[in-house]
């Protein structure tokens, strides 16, 4: 392995990847600001797999020759439209909404964890603590109620 082409192999590669990540990246926007601020919103798991593989495909087409622009431009809006279409239909659709979406779930209650909640949703003690925490409580007892978010997120309501 030369040492001297890990950190610099041509500028033609320089310059494809100038090139063709101004406008893959001019795409991404076009394309997001046409879907709307839904396609961006990690409002479930779902949404958060769309958005890392839109970063993926971002990558994958300014790094690897093997990719052309217009086959990135392609992936980019096939993800961009099946996530318009999975919020759209989610919203027509509460069955399909469920099929796609989680509940939340109550890991705590008045001051009390949920142990059935916290082994089902895989979740320590540790992890809803710092929850309260961060939420100005100190301990179990000062949460009125922790939610486990669709998004994963943790909504903590003090007493």
């Amino acid at each position: 392995m030369n040492w001297s082409e890990m950190f610099f192999q041509n500028w033609q590669g320089i310059v494809r990847t100038l090139i063709v990540g101004a406008l893959a990246y001019a795409t991404l926007v076009l394309f997001l600001r046409i879907s709307g601020k839904r396609t961006l919103a990690k409002l479930n798991a779902f949404d958060l797999v769309v958005t890392v593989a839109l970063g993926s495909t971002l990558a994958s087409v300014l790094l690897q020759e093997s990719v052309a622009l217009a086959e990135g431009a392609a992936a980019l809006a096939i993800l961009i439209g099946f996530q318009y279409l999975v919020a759209s239909l989610s919203v027509r659709s509460k069955g399909f909404a469920k099929l796609v979406r989680s509940e939340p779930s109550l890991v705590a209650h008045q001051g009390a964890f949920c142990h059935g909640a916290l082994h089902t949703q895989r979740l320590t003690q540790d992890e809803v603590l710092s929850a309260i925490r961060s939420n100005g409580g100190r301990q179990i007892e000062d949460a009125e109620a922790v939610i486990l978010e669709s998004d994963g997120s943790l909504s903590v309501i003090l007493r």
